[in-house]
């Protein structure tokens, strides 16, 4: 069982134990680059996924653009919007501001995050003096502002900041605890990282769906300096696949189309509730996994 695009409420299709496939983009920096966005939604569209997410910029920095976005694939198009809301320089007020803003675009379902320092990933956290320390804490400042369906993070090799795996599934349970329905993985590159996730995460208690994210490869250099600042690593016999072809742009899209294919049909045949794909704004290499796996046609 796959779900319908359309206004239904995601946390109760993610409930019935089928499967998801959705797609997240983030707010452009350019006016060029939300043209180039409107295509990539409407290239999507067509493929009727379960959801569409629009993230923060870094540190929240584009924090106006993904309320608007969001709001717009809401009231534009027949999919899902589900909005990113993080911790990062924001007060309770602030994020109640945010919160309210999403409501009254009818969107109902946010992803709520603690977010990265504006120094990076791997850079100290320090909260805002009136706002939240940790993502449960903003799970349930939401819960409590209205009938929003909510997902967190979760992290296949940890997140940087947790001192091991094992405190990492503890957090995420904790999420759980308050109040959110699913989670959304950072991406990774080996299938057997999100089946040691799963098995520490139901150590802890955690049962609600856990969908893996992937992003297809299109630029060597690019995708590297995403995995290291994210905590992903890019696994050797990986790379191995890619050498001798960096400068062979196309040949690079294509196997990236490959491999993502691969760990796709890896996860799906463990019984992965859905895949969500990372786009960066391009549709044509997630279209070509999608169309590959045969999803396109659902």
């Amino acid at each position: 069982m796959t779900y319908p695009a359309g206004g239904a409420d995601l946390g109760a299709l993610l409930a019935q134990g089928g499967r998801s496939f959705s797609f997240e983009l983030f707010p452009p920096k350019t006016d060029e680059g939300e043209r180039a966005l409107w295509q990539t939604v409407r290239d999507l569209e067509r493929l009727h996924p379960t959801f569409v997410s629009v993230t923060y910029g870094a540190g929240g920095s584009t924090r106006d653009r993904t309320v608007r976005i969001t709001a717009e694939i809401a009231a534009q198009t027949s999919m899902i919007p589900v909005a990113h809301l993080t911790c990062v320089g924001a007060s309770r007020e602030e994020l109640r501001g945010v919160i309210a803003e999403y409501a009254n675009a009818g969107i109902t379902t946010i992803l709520a995050l603690r977010g990265d320092p504006p120094g990076g990933p791997n850079a100290a956290w320090t909260p805002h003096l009136d706002g939240l320390q940790h993502a449960d804490e903003l799970v349930e400042l939401i819960k409590t502002l209205g009938n929003f369906t909510v997902g967190v993070a979760a992290f296949p090799e940890g997140h940087p900041s947790s001192p091991d795996l094992d405190t990492d599934a503890r957090v995420l349970a904790a999420k759980q605890d308050a109040g959110a329905e699913f989670a959304v993985t950072q991406f990774f590159f080996r299938a057997r990282d999100y089946a040691d996730l799963l098995e520490r995460a139901s150590a802890h208690g955690v049962t609600m769906p856990i969908i893996p994210g992937l992003m297809p490869v299109t630029n060597v250099a690019q995708i590297s300096r995403f995995a290291e600042l994210s905590g992903a690593a890019f696994p050797p016999e990986l790379a191995a696949r890619f050498e001798g072809l960096k400068d062979d742009d196309d040949a690079v899209r294509k196997l990236g189309v490959e491999i993502a294919v691969e760990i796709s049909n890896e996860l799906l045949d463990m019984g992965a509730p859905g895949l969500h794909f990372y786009t960066l704004n391009r549709s044509t290499s997630t279209l070509q996994v999608y169309e590959a796996l045969g999803l396109g046609s659902r």
